[in-house]
């Protein structure tokens, strides 16, 4: 069984330990959800990319459900389609075509920017974008010796 240690995330994003907490936990606790293979990479400060391997399925086989901090991707192969002359006769299946859903916990203001599908990879976009309400605001400090004024609390 494959382990990963996210231990260099935790000390380079900040509201993404959520994330990796729960994928830690999802790789240990489900042995065989190795099916389909994914990555799961940065591509800038505050953006995501999720790549997911899915040969052998077509773009209507696929479905990407956002959900609050929830993203789901599921695949199902359309019944009927085990070769493309109804006269074939499968021999040997070697890519898999099992329907398949991964569910991925999205840290908090996490949004999916867009999906494509090339080359049997599935790409999942994703953009951390914090409300300006959210965002730390500086605040200026005066001295009141320097010019500054001080303003007193008065009772009325």
């Amino acid at each position: 069984m494959r382990t990963f240690d996210l231990t260099p995330f935790y000390r380079s994003t900040v509201g993404f330990d959520r994330l990796f907490s729960l994928l830690d936990q999802a790789s240990g606790l489900d042995g065989a959800s190795g099916y389909p293979p994914y990555n799961i990479e940065r591509t800038g400060d505050t953006a995501y990319r999720i790549s997911i391997a899915v040969a052998g399925f077509a773009e209507p086989e696929l479905s990407i459900v956002a959900k609050e901090n929830t993203l789901t991707v599921r695949g199902e192969k359309i019944a009927g389609e085990n070769g493309k002359d109804e006269g074939t006769q499968m021999l040997y299946r070697g890519i898999a075509a099992r329907t398949f859903e991964r569910v991925f916990q999205l840290a908090d203001f996490v949004e999916v920017k867009k999906a494509t599908l090339e080359n049997g990879l599935l790409h999942i976009d994703l953009v951390r974008e914090i409300p300006e309400a959210m965002k730390p605001k500086s605040v200026p400090i005066t001295t009141a010796g320097k010019g500054g004024t001080v303003i007193e609390n008065q009772a009325a």
